[in-house]
């Protein structure tokens, strides 16, 4: 459920107030200052020792010369479009030429002697838009069908969008590590584009609010062991004009992920994942004509194979090129060639690659992000192509490294539980040469608790990690109540060395009112191996509810924790634990709030639920023991439901039936809702989430009986 993950991060417009004062909650969501403040925005001029960022009130976009540390002016708005204001965001091609947008259009804009706007692209309407930079031919979608400018012209490569054909869109519900539906050969010359053909799949309603009367928009949402949407991949190629379409063959229900194109665009890569997700296939097509050449790599795995990342090929090689693989328990890289054969593996441990952010230009070594301390910390590594690595980031923490081209310098944004951001410029070594930027504790005259990070030890003996906001000055002798704040599904870690242990301000202001607020990231989540991970195959919420009440143990063990008054809350998979955490346990939580709750894993999507899951027909035994509907009438303690009303990813009907069981069981539940608004409550209405969420839990968890 990565794409569906609640964010807690709050900003907003800057407010002044005397650190006297006790803070809101208003002043939580609303008051800029109470976050870390550090440069941000830096990109590297490619193939260049410079960098270059924007101003704090962005009146000029500023230009570093890594070597010297020497800074210039590079332009001002009016530099760039004379309507301008302040420095938009800008991407930069190469060394001398740079993209922005404004106004509905997209400028290409070149610096040294041919200086200024060059070309402008009219974007109005365009959808879906995708830049090859290279070229500068841009794909895009106009009402339903798939487009190409090039030479400043439109070349419509489609005449049957709509009415459930959809095209250049991230297929497959966005699993599988797909987040776009174009993807362009090296040169720009072709292009390969998904084509979805959803009119197999089952309407489902929305109901719009807005008009008198309300209005149904169906939506198609393939449901687990119902029919899915089928999906080809098209090649198109500039030159020639045609488009011809990858010879894919197995069931048209099956997966096309993670496209990738050989060096010489003679060839298409697709990982090819069939329904049950058990057997993937990185196979090798013809891209002028789509016909098969040959499987290059074959993964199986009883419980699920989860392909997510494309094939990185070596700089100036045709045909080797780095894999990522979970095959030996944690994600590493493979090195292969276009025969299929393995070169070589590259062992860290057991370490996870959570990210590779590139590959110097001798190919000698490709630069990874890596977990370290027990998942806690993100780390940059470097990989010798012989297989030798060496650590470049040391300090603990949680890196995120920007390396130039060259490979000669890297950016490093670092937190931790004790920094809470620093910004700096290192040598390839990891040497420290300057630092760029350097925030100070934005909440230490303010009175929020910090978090600490604490162990649990599962029923196996996994260490898991947990992170604990202490009640603001504990007096020795009194009982505190205690919110767990819980997601606790796959591809989500709640706890981190980072600033407030990943946690957020709303978590240490429920602190700063005498509230311990804790967090345990189970078995089942992620960046701790696959072993860690399929503990929950076939049984979504049994090891994790194990895990959160071991969590519970902890905290009962604690002298100022009042075990009479423990609370629960979380959304998405976050809001089915907190459910199934009351509705299994009666008596150990006094209350809970689940937001977007799934309540029958029959009801989501096909992609995500039959990994874990396998189909209803082929695990009733599974779906039946994880149907929260069939434990309602457990349920003792107070618990809120909160649901939007155009929910398309936990479509609103769980809750809806959960309130139903609920009454047919004679149960009492709290309910809310947020008309109009989809799985994420965001917006101004954000505040107004939290303050719901906030009363009903002091109003629950306080001494007096409610």
């Amino acid at each position: 459920m990565r794409k569906h993950l609640i964010l807690l991060i709050f900003s907003g417009f800057a407010y002044s107030a005397s650190a006297q004062e006790p803070l809101s909650i208003d002043d939580i969501f609303k008051r800029s200052d109470l976050n870390p403040k550090y440069q941000r925005g830096i990109e590297w001029i490619p193939n260049s020792n410079y960098y270059g960022y924007a101003n704090s009130d962005r009146s000029a976009y500023l230009r570093v010369n890594a070597v010297d540390n020497k800074v210039d002016t590079l332009f001002k708005p009016a530099d760039l479009e004379s309507h301008l204001k302040r420095i938009p965001s800008i991407h930069w091609i190469d060394g001398n030429r740079f993209t922005f947008e404004f106004e509905e259009k997209m400028y290409f804009y070149s610096i040294g002697k041919t200086q200024g706007v060059y070309k402008a692209w009219n974007q109005k309407d365009a959808e879906l838009v995708d830049l090859h930079e290279l070229s500068e031919n841009i794909a895009f979608v106009k009402e339903n069908n798939l487009f190409i400018h090039s030479n400043g012209k439109d070349l419509k490569l489609s005449d049957d969008g709509g009415n459930g054909i959809v095209y250049a869109s991230a297929v497959h519900r966005q699993e599988f590590g797909i987040t776009k539906g174009t993807f362009w050969s090296p040169s720009g010359n072709k292009l390969a584009f998904y084509r979805m053909d959803e009119t197999m799949v089952t309407d489902y309603p929305l109901v719009s609010l807005s008009s008198i009367p309300a209005e149904e928009t169906p939506i198609k949402y393939p449901m687990a062991g119902q029919t899915s949407h089928q999906v080809t991949l098209g090649v198109y190629d500039i030159v020639s004009g045609k488009t011809v379409y990858i010879k894919t063959a197995g069931p048209d229900d099956h997966y096309l992920t993670n496209i990738s194109w050989s060096p010489d665009e003679q060839f298409v890569l697709i990982a090819e994942l069939n329904r049950d997700q058990n057997k993937m296939n990185l196979n090798l097509y013809n891209s002028s004509d789509g016909a098969f050449v040959k499987t290059l790599i074959t993964e199986e795995d009883p419980q699920w194979v989860e392909p997510e990342h494309a094939a990185m090929f070596i700089n100036g090689s045709k045909d080797q090129f780095l894999w990522q693989s979970e095959r030996n328990g944690y994600n590493h890289l493979y090195l292969y060639n276009l025969d299929g054969k393995m070169i070589r593996q590259f062992n860290i441990g057991n370490e996870v690659v959570t990210d590779v952010l590139g590959m110097n230009p001798a190919a000698s070594s490709v630069y990874v992000m890596a977990t370290a301390n027990n998942g806690l910390d993100r780390q940059c590594l470097k990989i010798d192509l012989k297989g030798k690595f060496q650590k470049i980031t040391t300090l603990s923490g949680v890196h995120n490294v920007q390396w130039n081209g060259l490979y000669t310098y890297f950016i490093d944004t670092y937190s931790s539980l004790q920094t809470p951001g620093k910004v700096s410029l290192n040598d390839a070594n990891g040497k420290e040469l300057n630092v760029i930027s350097e925030a100070t504790d934005p909440i230490a005259m303010e009175a929020l608790p910090k978090p600490i990070l604490v162990s649990v030890k599962a029923k196996d003996g996994t260490i898991l990690n947990g992170r604990l906001f202490k009640p603001r000055n504990i007096e020795q002798g009194k009982k505190y109540p205690v919110i767990i704040y819980v997601y606790g599904g796959p591809h989500a870690q709640m706890v981190t060395n980072r600033w407030l242990g990943g946690g957020n301000l709303w978590m240490s202001w429920m602190a700063s009112q005498g509230y311990g607020v804790f967090t345990l990231d189970n078995r089942g989540s992620a960046d701790r191996g696959i072993e860690f991970e399929q503990v929950i195959h076939k049984q979504l919420g049994a090891a994790e509810m194990e895990d959160q009440l071991l969590g519970v143990d902890y905290l009962m063990s604690l002298p100022w924790v009042n075990p009479a008054r423990i609370g629960v809350h979380g959304w998405s998979f976050g809001g089915f634990m907190t459910t199934t955490l009351l509705c299994n346990n009666p008596g150990v939580f006094k209350a809970g709030v689940a937001g977007g709750p799934v309540i029958d894993w029959k009801m989501y999507e096909v992609m995500y639920t039959e990994r874990y899951m396998d189909t209803p027909q082929t695990n009733s035994e599974g779906y039946e023991k994880t149907n929260l509907l069939n434990s309602a009438k457990n349920l003792e303690d107070r618990l809120m439901l909160i649901h939007g009303t155009v929910d398309d990813v936990v479509v609103w009907q769980h809750s809806q039936l959960m309130v139903k069981q609920c009454v047919d069981e004679d149960v009492l539940i709290d309910y809310m809702i947020y008309p109009g608004h989809p799985h994420n409550v965001r917006g101004k209405d954000r505040l107004h989430l939290y303050k719901t969420i906030s009363r009903y839990l002091m109003e629950n968890l306080k001494e007096e009986e409610y």
